[in-house]
């Protein structure tokens, strides 16, 4: 009994020290909870601050990246431009290059050209150079030249058969006077007095027929005058008939035979072209005889 009583009492003081110990513990755990609510609302608190802090470093970081990455592009931009810029100016300056160099080789060649040009023409200019020596010996040989061709085609005259006497002495005083005249120059001497040249020439080639003058018998009389180049000269008077030749020999009008009438007369039609061309039969003298 009195053990179950003890045990009665173990009992209840084990209770009461489970109640003091539960209330210890309790009061411990409340004040532990307590505690710990209020570190978790200190660190709840801190990780809304951390939170709100991360976030805005990492808006800021955000905003830096992405401003650096504004600028990258912004400068990317600008490089590739100034790459563009730069590729085609390159470009611009190789086709430029191109051009220039084939006008450099164009202009090579033509310097060659101009080169082989150049020495020809500075070797005719030696030619010319010698050339004007030989000139101006000639020019001074020219005047007592054309002074003797003058008066050689002057003899001439004098000697030949006496048609167009006053035509051809007329045209050999214009020649002399050109050449006493210091305004004519030497080439224009020597045109002149070759034309003269050449027109006594063409006389030898000429069928001519004209009207003159001549001393018949003593008596002046106006006949018709054939003349055959310088194989002869003939004349027929207007009646037909008288008909002669002039021998140079005898310095005088000599008559034909009547059988020289017709081709005398022919011969005047056809150099007067009054009549064709055809084969006239006429006297050629020879040592002054008549045949």
């Amino acid at each position: 009994m009195y053990v179950t009583l003890q045990q009665h009492l173990v009992k209840i003081r084990y209770n009461q020290c489970v109640e003091n110990l539960d209330l210890n513990i309790v009061t411990t755990i409340d004040r532990i909870v307590n505690r710990f609510s209020r570190e978790k609302k200190m660190l709840k608190r801190s990780l809304i601050v951390l939170a709100m802090l991360s976030t805005f470093v990492a808006a800021s970081e955000m905003e830096l990246v992405l401003e650096v990455g504004r600028d990258n592009t912004e400068l990317s931009a600008e490089s590739q431009a100034k790459i563009d810029s730069t590729e085609t100016a390159t470009d611009k300056i190789i086709n430029e290059f191109k051009v220039v160099s084939k006008q450099v080789e164009g202009l090579k060649l033509y310097n060659a050209q101009k080169r082989i040009q150049i020495q020809a023409q500075l070797d005719l200019m030696d030619q010319y150079d010698e050339q004007l020596v030989q000139v101006v010996i000639m020019q001074r040989q020219i005047p007592p030249l054309a002074q003797r061709m003058l008066e050689g085609l002057e003899k001439y005259v004098n000697l030949d058969t006496p048609f167009h006497i006053e035509e051809r002495m007329q045209r050999l005083d214009l020649v002399r006077a050109s050449l006493s005249n210091p305004k004519v120059t030497a080439s224009e001497q020597v045109r002149q007095i070759l034309e003269a040249y050449n027109i006594e020439a063409e006389y030898g080639r000429k069928l001519d027929a004209y009207d003159e003058t001549i001393v018949l018998n003593g008596q002046e009389v106006v006949v018709n005058i054939l003349r055959v180049g310088r194989l002869g000269m003939f004349f027929q008077t207007k009646d037909e008939r008288q008909t002669g030749y002039y021998d140079n020999d005898l310095g005088s009008w000599e008559a034909l035979p009547g059988s020289y009438r017709v081709q005398v007369r022919d011969g005047i039609r056809m150099a007067q072209k009054l009549a064709p061309m055809d084969i006239m039969m006429l006297p050629v003298v020879y040592r002054g005889d008549a045949s």
